[in-house]
């Protein structure tokens, strides 16, 4: 094992230790009808070392604490990673499946196969849930029978050290980019109506297609809800698989409006229009970067072509007049007269 993977995997079990003392969710439980015996929660793993321990004893300590956590291995050849998952196996309250590798949503399928509880709650195995996390995200879901999914806030840990907020919202709000985390609760009879996750999108980006398949299935007026309290514990790393999906992101998004094709012409303009904003922001955060960190000039090839080169017609060439402008002596440079 790596000494940067041992040390994620110490942190990991550190912050095992850190959520079991957490405060719980300020949100109301007192009136959800569902019970501890509702919820299963299912942990996947492929060669993550000990993290799916982390993670499935965070599971374990949730103030609803599950039926049961079903931990699927997908096919780990890791010898460390298959003797934890050996270790799991041997906690009560934990059942362990293992299958060839067939990607993540094959394995989160198959778990929720296994389950017979009407809420599934899907964690990745290199995250860790705060113990109020299955409570509030229960909570939501009893409060309103159009929410098909739930979810929190996420306390980033690894590389990055923040807080990322997640909005949730109606479908409109899905099709420009994925709203809902990974690792949240929905309801079992929904996932089967939505025919589960698609085991064919093995490169990224299937749990955002997921979502769109339960708001579909749900039918009109549904939504995913938020709680607005970081209660995951998310785990980012250079090599992780939502790191590398965004390198296809293009590619990704084409495939998931090609299946969601109807949904992305019922609210085209909505969708045209958030995808405007989105990157009209990114270009002002870049903008702002290089007007503070001027030697992203000289050192950044990309920076430097740009400023060469502007792009015309999407706002590109008047963020390079405010780059250039911005410099202490700003020039001026005559038209070519030739």
């Amino acid at each position: 094992m790596n000494a940067h993977r041992q040390s994620e995997e110490t942190f990991s079990e550190t912050a095992t230790a850190s959520v079991s003392s957490a405060s719980v969710s300020s949100v109301a439980v007192s009136s959800s009808a569902a019970s501890a015996s509702d919820v299963t929660v299912i942990i996947t793993s492929f060669d993550q070392g000990r993290m799916p321990v982390a993670a499935a004893r965070s599971a374990l300590r949730q103030t609803m604490c599950p039926a049961r956590v079903i931990v699927v291995d997908d096919g780990s050849t890791d010898p460390a990673s298959v003797a934890a998952l050996d270790e799991l196996s041997a906690l009560d309250g934990v059942t362990l499946i293992r299958q060839t590798n067939a990607g993540v949503s094959a394995a989160r399928n198959a778990g929720i196969a296994a389950a017979r509880t009407p809420y599934i709650c899907v964690l990745d195995g290199d995250d860790l849930l705060m113990p109020g996390f299955l409570a509030s995200a229960v909570a939501l879901l009893d409060a309103d029978p159009h929410m098909v999914a739930a979810s929190s806030w996420l306390k980033c840990y690894g590389v990055l050290d923040c807080v990322v907020r997640p909005g949730g919202g109606r479908i409109e709000d899905f099709l420009p980019r994925n709203a809902c985390p990974a690792d949240c609760v929905f309801r079992r009879e929904l996932w089967e109506r939505a025919g589960g996750y698609d085991e064919t999108m093995r490169e990224g980006f299937e749990d955002w297609e997921f979502m769109l398949r339960l708001l579909e299935a749900g039918g009109e007026d549904t939504a995913v809800g938020i709680v607005p309290e970081p209660l995951i514990n998310y785990r980012t790393a250079p090599g992780s698989s939502n790191v590398r999906s965004m390198r296809r992101r293009t590619r990704l998004l084409g495939r998931i409006i090609e299946r969601h094709r109807a949904s992305y012409a019922a609210h085209m303009e909505s969708a045209l229009l958030a995808l405007d904003a989105l990157a009209g922001e990114r270009l002002g955060m870049w903008e702002d970067a290089v007007q503070v960190h001027p030697e992203l000039r000289q050192h950044s090839m990309r920076t430097r072509g740009f400023l060469e080169h502007p792009s015309y017609g999407d706002g590109g060439m008047a963020s390079a007049v405010r780059i250039n402008r911005a410099r202490c002596s700003a020039p001026f440079y005559p038209a070519d007269a030739s």
